[in-house]
């Protein structure tokens, strides 16, 4: 018979522990999947390290980037492949009923309100459970594709809810785990894309892998850097007004650069998270009649749009994903925190090797 087995945060700061039970039982609203991959996202450390708390209290088994199969639930799912959304809502309330299910009062994450992903085995809810079509598996693993369930989704949603349009100025402010995805996302949407970061590897990355322009903001002030927007914008044959400026770095320096470039008519939006507070004044919305949006994960009615984008070969994913065993998450945390890694990092079950 097989085992559940999770490797569980215990304390702050602390190393995960493995701990093995019996496989739960589900209930008709549920499914069982076998976990084929689950990658290792900044809000994991938040709540590992920052100590953000969660729902669910400790000992608690993180992880909210889900990709498996399905071992039991309903018949048309049995046997199948599926991506697990970070989100799951109830489907049936208020905001659900509105389009705006990410935002469900009633939602579930995994790794949060109840035992996540980094494990062997987990059961969720099965009413938004993302199928994946054979095809993709033809050029990715399950395990690698995996990263859609937060990385890829998340800018997914956001770049379509800023009412991106063909030619736009899209302006990315950090371009490493979910950032990298916005930028290719919004170039496949057709925008100008402007990446800008700290990093000149992050930044030549981006700029392989199509990115119009590139901005190093180290050492620069806001005034400097706005400047250089500025004709990189005619350089590229994108307007001056209505830039779409996405903030997803979740650094206090990068959520003051991006409210310091909000020009005539542009979009803000807030991907990244910190803690910290800012000094801005919001008096700037109305000088410019421009917007301020945030967006909390992507709800899984377009979970399907981003699954397409990659069975299409429109976005390609690959140079973007690293695979460790899961037995290695200790070692992976810590190499995460330290900023070691440019890709993100999904850990794989290895817990019958």
């Amino acid at each position: 018979m097989e085992k559940l087995k999770q490797w569980q945060m215990t304390e702050l700061n602390k190393e995960f522990s493995l701990v093995e039970s019996e496989l739960p039982t589900i209930s008709e609203n549920e499914a069982l999947v076998k976990v084929a991959g689950c990658g290792v996202c900044h809000t994991d450390l938040s709540f590992w390290h920052n100590g953000v708390r969660t729902k669910k209290e400790m000992p608690l088994t993180l992880g909210h980037e889900i990709s498996g199969v399905v071992l039991n639930g309903p018949v048309h799912l049995k046997g199948k492949n599926v991506i697990i959304p970070a989100v799951l809502p109830c489907g049936d309330c208020e905001l659900c009923n509105k389009g705006r299910s990410n935002m469900c009062q009633n939602q579930l994450m995994p790794g949060n309100d109840f035992h996540g992903g980094f494990a062997s085995h987990i059961v969720v809810p099965h009413k938004f459970l993302c199928p994946v079509p054979d095809s993709i598996l033809e050029n990715y693993s399950l395990e690698e594709l995996s990263v859609i369930a937060d990385a890829i989704s998340t800018p997914y949603q956001v770049m379509k809810k800023s009412e991106l349009e063909k030619g736009d100025l899209a302006i990315i402010i950090g371009v490493g785990g979910v950032g990298i995805y916005g930028a290719l996302i919004a170039k496949i949407m057709g925008a100008k894309v402007l990446a800008i970061d700290i990093s000149d590897e992050k930044l030549a990355n981006a700029k392989k892998h199509g990115v119009d322009a590139c901005i190093n903001s180290r050492g620069l002030n806001p005034k400097e850097i706005k400047e250089k927007v500025r004709e990189i914008a005619k350089e590229v044959g994108a307007s001056k007004y209505g830039w779409k400026i996405f903030e997803i770095s979740g650094t206090t320096a990068g959520q003051e650069l991006a409210f310091s470039l909000l020009t005539f008519t542009s979009t803000l939006s807030i991907v990244g998270f910190t803690m910290d507070k800012l000094n801005v004044r919001l008096s700037n919305l109305m000088a410019f009649d421009a917007k301020l949006i945030g967006t909390w994960g992507c709800k899984p009615e377009l979970y399907p749009e981003v699954v397409d984008l990659i069975a299409t070969g429109k976005l390609d994913i690959k140079d973007f994903v690293q695979t460790f065993p899961m037995s290695q998450i200790n070692e992976v945390f810590r190499n995460t925190l330290e900023h070691k890694y440019n890709k993100r990092s999904v850990l794989v079950p290895d817990f019958n090797k």
